[in-house]
């Protein structure tokens, strides 16, 4: 059985394009999966603190005296790394702000980056450990920035997950963008539309593939 991890992490609620794109992603994925086990994280309603002298716990040595406060922190970090390891396919929704992801984000991916469990160091530098996944963001921008060079060198949210996931060992990283969201009613339109469009034709491919190798 495939593993679905779903995450959202706009503060927009139902006004959120993010969130509506990761939705769509996940039923067109379970479509095409009817026997995906789903869980959800909601990152803009269970926050996980900033790393802190506390939350750091979890990269002392084994066996190191922790505090009662590092103790619960790593039970957090723990249960974290533990659900998203146990995963098959994340989808991540990444909204841009201030030109890179939204900090209860980044905090959750700092709490996933362990030594020992989503890497390593070796003499020849750090190795991903949790390859073999499938991560797909929806990303949602309110201008747009992938058709310029100065669009690619102001945004550091796409560019950043596919770094940090790659890190982690991850290659298939795949992108649903949604830009121009905040350009008029047009554009917002144009951007869901493809956006729409683009879920559809994933699902399509990987139904393609399925159909090829059952063949």
């Amino acid at each position: 059985m495939t593993k679905l991890l779903h995450i959202d992490s706009s503060i927009l609620g139902g006004n959120s394009v993010s969130r509506q794109l990761t939705a769509q992603i996940v039923a067109s994925w379970r479509a095409g999966h009817p026997a995906t086990e789903v869980s959800y994280l909601d990152l803009a309603v269970d926050t996980p603190s900033h790393l802190s002298a506390e939350s750091l716990g979890f990269r002392m040595p084994a066996g190191s005296d922790l505090s009662d406060a590092q103790k619960r922190e790593n039970a957090v970090s723990e249960a974290l790394v533990s659900q998203f390891l146990a995963a098959d396919v994340i989808v991540v929704g990444a909204p841009l702000y201030n030109f890179t992801i939204p900090t209860q984000l980044k905090a959750w991916i700092d709490r996933v980056a362990q030594v020992g469990r989503t890497f390593t160091y070796t003499d020849k530098g750090p190795v991903g450990l949790a390859g073999g996944k499938t991560v797909i963001v929806a990303s949602a921008r309110g201008g747009v920035y992938s058709t310029s060079d100065a669009g690619n060198a102001m945004e550091h949210q796409e560019s950043y997950l596919k770094t940090v996931f790659g890190f982690f060992g991850i290659t298939d990283v795949r992108f649903v963008r949604a830009e121009g969201l905040a350009m008029g009613d047009a554009a917002k339109a144009a951007a869901l539309a493809a956006a729409t469009a683009d879920i559809a034709a994933q699902a399509k491919a990987a139904n393609e593939a399925q159909a090829a190798l059952a063949a």
